[in-house]
């Protein structure tokens, strides 16, 4: 695998457009919209991601509401692999199990179809963002309840001063974007 350069990463940080004072103010919002839309960028940011999995023998790839979708079946394509949706509550047609966990301010839930996974499965979790880690870290033990491996989890931004890695360090993390502040 080789590593993104400092080129890369200029290219698709240049390609994020930053939205100060969203959604409250005080927070610099990293829009990626602008970054999906160019066909270099998004084809640029799946080669990187499954550059990083390819030797992974991944079986499955997690994509969580609403923006995992966008990167889990484009990277599941890539990797040879199944894609299956993590979704909020009400939203999948058959039986599920649920995952809840707490939020700075609240607590959410998880669900996946209780036969989305068999047992010893190799599984790549993929989001948008790595910020505090709740979800990602949900998402996995949701996964590992129905006895999955977790072959890794993958962002495209990382907002590492949020400390979100803390959470998941018995997994093999990895981010393309990472801002310091």
């Amino acid at each position: 695998m080789s590593p993104v350069s400092v080129v890369e990463v200029d290219l698709l940080k240049k390609l994020i457009r930053e939205v100060p004072d969203f959604p409250k103010k005080g927070i610099l919002f990293y829009d990626i919209t602008t970054l999906l839309k160019d066909k270099t960028g998004l084809a640029m940011l799946i080669d990187k991601l499954s550059e990083h999995y390819i030797a992974q023998d991944v079986d499955l790839v997690l994509g969580m509401e609403a923006r995992g979708f966008i990167f889990a079946p484009a990277l599941a394509y890539r990797l040879n692999a199944g894609f299956v949706p993590v979704r909020k509550p009400g939203k999948l047609p058959a039986e599920c199990v649920s995952y809840d966990y707490a939020l700075e301010y609240g607590s959410n839930t998880l669900q996946i179809h209780k036969d989305a996974i068999k047992r010893g499965q190799r599984v790549l979790i993929v989001d948008d963002l790595l910020a505090t880690g709740g979800t990602a870290e949900a998402t996995a033990k949701l996964a590992e309840s129905l006895g999955a491996k977790i072959a890794g989890l993958g962002f495209v931004v990382e907002l590492s001063f949020l400390n979100g890695r803390d959470k998941l360090k018995n997994y093999d993390v990895m981010s393309l974007l990472r801002y310091d502040k």
